[in-house]
């Protein structure tokens, strides 16, 4: 094999040169003196000190300039992430940059999929794209979901139009036709988009899923397709945000509840501000689980369309089983504070669902707001007073 660099070959004799070779691991033994052959060039996108994401696995070289090719398959970061987020752990900066992105090797009549640049929406959709050919057009949705962009009009033609222009998406299409998830439906015009860019909209299927099968339609959607769900894995998924989000405030409950527990005839007691307070915790604690853990799980079986009646009918359980563990230890006065805390915090956490179940419509949310909130504030105001006056009724 011939070596194109200066190595002094003339001060080595042969016999050195076999025996060297001879110690030479048998993959490196035909490699040019000077190391391995260059790499593939870098990205025409890398800069210095940035830094490429890992769900994309190239680029391609477009009309439009380098459009980065997206992996089709979740890594351990994306689970990871998701988790977190889910978890409601730097859930409002879990978002990737707009702009166009593809999958596969698409050309000028591949089909264009629209999603938010929330990453756990666009983790839905990349993942469903496996061995298709398409483009992927991600607006700036300021990282929220495509069923809230959609409400909060950042999911919007006028965004959509926005993407198209920028990215110059109709210069590498042929058939001006863009797929949109159908719960964006509320915040897309479609005859408004057709005029502004002159895309035509298709309504895509309302789980990702069953994209593959869409596709094969003709990109027709059958009512299976189009039908809302709210099945146990996907109220399972809504678990873990929800009691983090809960479990946030406690500490302020701890400080709140620490001061009033220790209110009594010697003004204040510090042991009965510690035990009482606790004893509160544990109605919290309760409720949580009752509020956000139970009514999802049990959802299906709970009496009632409202979400705060449903909260108050396992509530009723978890204030039975709090009051059980403390008895003998409270006064009928902390009973009854005790009984109602769980009960208000199980419900109003049961409320933060109608946001999320296909079951409610705006207008019957805030009706279920308008008439639950008052009730429970003056629950709570009740239970406080209660709390209060229970060390002096002994």
């Amino acid at each position: 094999m011939e070596k194109n660099c200066d190595c002094n070959k003339d001060h080595i004799s042969s016999s050195s040169t076999i025996g060297i070779m001879a110690q030479m691991p048998e993959q490196d033994r035909d490699e040019p003196c000077c190391g391995r052959p260059a790499e593939p060039p870098s990205s025409p996108l890398e800069k210095p000190g940035y830094v490429l994401c890992h769900f994309v696995e190239n680029f391609i070289s477009t009309e439009a300039g380098a459009v980065p090719r997206i992996k089709t398959k979740l890594q351990q970061e994306d689970y990871y992430g998701s988790f977190k987020a889910l978890s409601g752990i730097n859930r409002y900066n879990y978002k990737i940059t707009p702009g166009l992105y593809c999958v596969g090797t698409p050309d000028r009549n591949a089909p264009v999929f629209v999603s938010a640049n929330y990453k756990y929406s666009f983790d839905s959709l990349r993942k469903n794209l496996d061995r298709l050919n398409a483009w992927v057009l991600v607006l700036d949705t300021r990282g929220i979901n495509v069923w809230c962009a959609a409400g909060k009009a950042t999911f919007s033609t006028d965004e959509i139009v926005r993407q198209i222009n920028s990215t110059g998406l109709d210069k590498l299409i042929d058939k001006k036709e863009l797929i949109l998830p159908q719960l964006s439906a509320t915040g897309v015009s479609a005859e408004k988009l057709k005029k502004a860019s002159g895309f035509k909209v298709f309504w895509g299927p309302m789980r990702a899923a069953d994209i593959k099968r869409f596709l094969e339609a003709g990109n027709k959607a059958s009512p299976e397709m189009r039908e809302a769900t709210f099945t146990l894995k996907e109220r399972l998924s809504l678990i873990p945000i929800e009691i983090s989000l809960a479990l946030k405030p406690l500490l302020w409950t701890f400080l709140v509840s620490f001061i009033l527990s220790g209110i009594g005839p010697g003004i204040f007691s510090l042991g009965q501000a510690l035990s009482r307070s606790m004893m509160i915790i544990i109605a919290c604690i309760a409720g949580i689980i009752s509020g956000a853990v139970a009514v999802p799980l049990l959802l299906q079986w709970l009496p009632g369309r409202a979400f705060s009646i449903k909260g108050v009918f396992t509530g009723l359980f978890a204030s039975v089983w709090t009051v059980i563990c403390l008895w003998g230890r409270i006064s009928a006065a902390e009973t009854i504070a005790l009984f109602l805390f769980v009960n208000i915090i199980s419900s109003f956490l049961a409320m933060n669902f109608t946001g999320t179940t296909p079951f409610t419509s705006p207008s019957g949310v805030e009706k279920e707001m308008r008439k639950a909130i008052p009730i429970q504030a003056g629950a709570l105001l009740l239970a406080v007073i209660l709390w209060i006056l229970a060390p002096f009724a002994g």
